[in-house]
């Protein structure tokens, strides 16, 4: 079997009969990949904890016929620790990575700005202060982008006409003028707007500046477009505080 070495967050593990487990990664270079942790369930195994959710990790695997094997693994950063005494930020977390997991569909296909996207975000909530749901909003909104989901809160998404404009519908992908508006649009505060773009460009100086009415709108918005653009739930959406 063929050794590859890539740096990976750790989505999610599942068993695998008596001691093994399946471990979903997203990785640096090969995009998302599964892989089997042998013996990682006994209390003898030397990976230990370094393949849990949230774990930054480097590794080396061996190509499988279905699902590749771990045979090294060296912690870079432990997010799992850092990120499991605050709820709010563990629960967010766990959006992220259920995300990610979701928005990567094929396995091995190069997902380098998703994985970046998802390192960012997560060393974000735990080294800058951010409240949680803000950083899960930006990450959410910017994830989608690079899946090919952009929202438009300037332009028109139908007409491209300039706005500012005053319907939102997660359907039509952003803001609708007056003449493009569908049934069921949301009409949305105009700073809420504001702070979605700021949002999607990462602007921290506008966001801390808004009000929290528009912050919460501007959540929901997030969320209702999120759900929409990945035809169903996630599941970890419920647990968060929003």
């Amino acid at each position: 079997m063929g050794l590859y070495r890539d740096e990976a967050i750790v989505l999610r593990t599942q068993k695998l009969g008596e001691a093994d487990r399946i471990i979903t990664l997203l990785t640096r270079s090969s995009g998302r990949v599964r892989a089997v942790a042998k013996g990682v369930r006994r209390t003898t195994s030397r990976f230990g904890s370094r393949l849990e959710p949230f774990t930054h990790v480097d590794l080396q695997l061996a190509e499988g016929r279905s699902l590749d094997v771990v045979t090294q693994a060296v912690t870079l950063d432990p997010f799992a620790g850092r990120l499991g005494s605050s709820y709010e930020q563990y629960t967010a977390g766990t959006v992220m990575l259920e995300t990610a997991e979701r928005l990567v569909i094929e396995d091995k296909e190069p997902a380098l700005q998703q994985f970046l996207l998802l390192v960012g975000a997560l060393r974000a909530m735990c080294d800058t202060g951010r409240p949680p749901h803000q950083v899960l909003d930006s990450f959410l909104l910017r994830s989608l982008s690079v899946a090919g989901y952009a929202p438009t809160f300037e332009a028109c998404a139908r007409c491209g006409l300039m706005g500012p404009h005053r319907s939102f519908s997660p359907a039509a992908g952003g803001m609708l003028c007056s003449t493009c508006r569908v049934p069921g649009a949301m009409n949305p505060a105009p700073e809420t707007v504001v702070l979605l773009g700021a949002l999607l460009a990462g602007d921290w100086g506008a966001v801390e500046a808004s009000e929290a009415r528009h912050r919460k709108e501007a959540t929901g918005m997030v969320a209702a477009y999120l759900q929409w653009h990945l035809e169903r739930g996630l599941k970890s959406l419920a647990h968060v505080d929003r």
